[in-house]
């Protein structure tokens, strides 16, 4: 990948006080008396840190996973439910509105691995979640908050894809459309399924590794997966839900832990093993940066809706970065 011409800058601001490796990262809305974003983050040692960006200070520290890494965080857009997901094969649904930090409920989860869970969720009570299943190849949808099971998705006959590393469920915004989930897996491939009728649309190997991350974008029909290899794959989906490659980037170095495309959809950033998290421009692939703070692997990275860009590393800090800022 060629190289910026010019340094990027250095980070906003470097949030600290963790005393452990951080794996994940999510901004949510603040209260109106705040006026700011927040900025959730998990971490290795099995704590979930608040963090106001306008002090940035940790508001308030959650342990609700028994010392466990936590491997994934999102808000509801309904209230104030946080999940988070650990280590410990537990999901947690917090209670934070006016103050609060109690654990509400909690998903048991049946299969130790590396995958993050999926949320579906409009401005109903009701909303999907994708869970690794009991079979080491299968996903469990569940209707949450019930926990009812609406289906168990096994890989059709004859394919043997080893483990779900990474899921996305997704809708067009037609209301009438069937829910989908886009699952990258073990051998490399990324799978399309229909959840309505539990069955693979479309299958493709994207890389020759197992797929460590990926995000699509609903409205141009169009992701982007990688993995521990030295390329990044960018591929799309037809009129028949048919999955298309469009073409790998190599990158400068191996290893993707983390991929998220910015909610205006102009900019990708990806986290990396090399201590170095990238910009793309979405649309073009055309690297804008390279982002070289970190001194241990980036695990993970996240957007705010203002598009602050957030990286969290081994190295047990947060950087926070005023880029290409939406105009």
């Amino acid at each position: 990948m060629a190289t910026p011409s010019l340094p990027p800058p250095d980070p906003q601001f470097v949030l600290r006080g963790t005393q452990a490796a951080i794996h994940a990262l999510h901004f949510c809305r603040g209260t109106p008396a705040q006026g700011h974003p927040l900025l959730l983050s998990g971490s290795m040692s099995g704590l979930v840190h608040i963090w106001s960006l306008q002090t940035r200070r940790a508001l308030a520290t959650l342990d609700g996973h028994r010392g466990q890494c936590v491997t994934w965080l999102q808000m509801l857009p309904h209230g104030h439910q946080l999940l988070s997901q650990g280590r410990d094969l537990r999901l947690c649904l917090w209670d934070l509105v006016e103050g609060r930090h109690t654990v509400t409920d909690s998903v048991l989860l049946t299969n130790v691995s590396f995958c993050r869970s999926a949320v579906l969720a409009g401005a109903q009570p009701r909303w999907m979640l994708a869970v690794p299943g009991r079979g080491t190849e299968e996903v469990e949808i569940l209707e949450m908050p019930s926990k009812t099971s609406v289906c168990t998705l096994k890989p059709e006959a004859g394919a043997k894809p080893g483990m779900p590393m990474c899921l996305k469920l997704w809708q067009q915004a037609d209301s009438s459309s069937r829910p989908c989930l886009l699952a990258g897996y073990e051998d490399g491939s990324v799978a399309l399924w229909d959840v309505s009728e539990r069955k693979v649309c479309s299958r493709m190997t994207c890389h020759p590794e197992p797929v460590m991350a990926l995000d699509f974008d609903s409205q141009k029909a169009r992701g982007v997966s990688g993995s521990a290899e030295k390329a990044l794959a960018v591929w799309s989906l037809d009129e028949q839900q048919a999955l298309k490659a469009c073409r790998n980037y190599e990158l400068t170095n191996p290893g993707i832990a983390d991929i998220t495309i910015r909610p205006d959809r102009k900019l990708l950033a990806t986290a990396g093993w090399d201590h170095r998290v990238r910009l793309f421009h979405w649309r073009t692939m055309k690297p804008l940066a390279v982002l070289d703070f970190h001194t241990s692997a980036v695990h993970c990275v996240a957007f705010a809706s203002d598009g602050l860009l957030a990286a969290g590393s081994g190295d047990q800090r947060i950087s926070v970065w005023s880029l290409y800022r939406r105009t």
